[in-house]
């Protein structure tokens, strides 16, 4: 994609995505080259080093790290860095252990004189759509910019990544390999089903979706589902915006709520809409609540959700047999 519908992309995708109380303050829409494309920018002459190089003006381990990224705050404590952080965005709440970290900083709107009062020697986004990384450049601070993911294979990568500047190469190396252990453990795990299970995956109550070439798309096809939402037309980022007749003529055989947090939408709400008692996943007790901020983060705790979608698959084979 040219850059331009890059950031149109994205900037639909975070509108989205807002509406999770606890989502990623940059989970943007994601595109082909998105998550491959993870820059550090530093105080050097033309601003940039590459990615998996230590963004410090030596190289030097950083000690100071603002977090204004929920997914990379949940990563920094994964792989044991997070006595590193100083700050984090207001979204940052997990593990617990971030909570008890300053936590006024907005992703959505960085305030950089407000980022610099934190004397970091490294900035972390989770997406640089406001300049911030230039404006942090200026002040000689350095930063990291892990955009959204796109598929699960970024998120390896970004944990690596995070690793080698850290100083934490062995524990991003333990935790990637957990993590494609219990994706394998997971999918092999599945029932063998004749005919492919259809979902549809709810962002919000005006019923935005995503399809297939989003992150979250990408966890629910390496367990094999359809996602109704692939066929929507229009220009649509990633994110299309259904609506319920499209939805009642699809007949998903899931549907998987990630506005449950911020919506208040759970399977009666589902079930009392009109027509909506005559989809196939509505009858068969098939309307799963997931966890907002986990669907809306690309970290660690992806395969948690993905385990639950697991459990669902087997719940709606069991129901279909």
């Amino acid at each position: 994609m040219r850059s331009g519908t890059r950031v149109l992309g994205a900037l639909v995708g975070l509108a989205l995505l807002t509406a999770a109380c606890g989502s990623d303050a940059t989970d943007a829409g994601p595109t082909a080259d998105a998550a491959t494309d993870t820059t550090a920018t530093g105080p050097g002459p033309d601003g940039t080093v590459a990615g998996t190089d230590v963004p410090g003006p030596e190289g030097d381990v950083p000690e100071r790290i603002v977090s204004l990224s929920p997914t990379h705050t949940e990563m920094l404590f994964a792989i044991g860095a997070g006595d590193l952080l100083v700050a984090v965005d207001q979204f940052s709440d997990h593990p617990a252990e971030a909570r008890q970290l300053p936590n006024e900083l907005s992703g959505f709107e960085p305030n950089v004189e407000a980022i610099a009062a934190y004397a970091p020697d490294l900035v972390i986004t989770g997406g640089d759509f406001t300049g911030l990384g230039d404006q942090l450049a200026a002040l000689d601070i350095p930063a990291w910019d892990g955009p959204a993911a796109v598929t699960i294979e970024d998120t390896y990568d970004q944990l690596g990544q995070l690793g080698a500047i850290t100083g934490h190469d062995a524990e991003a190396a333990a935790v990637v390999a957990g993590m494609q252990a219990r994706v394998t453990e997971i999918v092999a795990g599945l029932p063998v089903i004749e005919r492919p299970l259809t979902f549809y995956h709810e962002l919000d109550d005006t019923l935005y979706s995503a399809d297939s070439t989003t992150f979250i798309g990408d966890i629910y096809s390496l367990v094999g589902l359809h996602n109704v939402a692939d066929r929507a037309e229009g220009e649509n980022f990633g994110f299309p915006q259904l609506n319920a007749e499209f939805l009642v003529s699809a007949d998903p055989d899931l549907i998987f709520l990630a506005d449950t947090k911020c919506c208040g939408v759970d399977a009666e709400a589902v079930a009392a809409r009109p027509g909506w008692d005559t989809i196939a996943a509505v009858e068969n007790g098939n309307v799963i609540p997931m966890d907002d901020d986990i669907a809306s983060r690309w970290g660690p705790r992806i395969v948690d959700y993905l385990e639950a979608v697991a459990a669902a698959v087997e719940q709606a084979a069991a129901s279909a047999s």
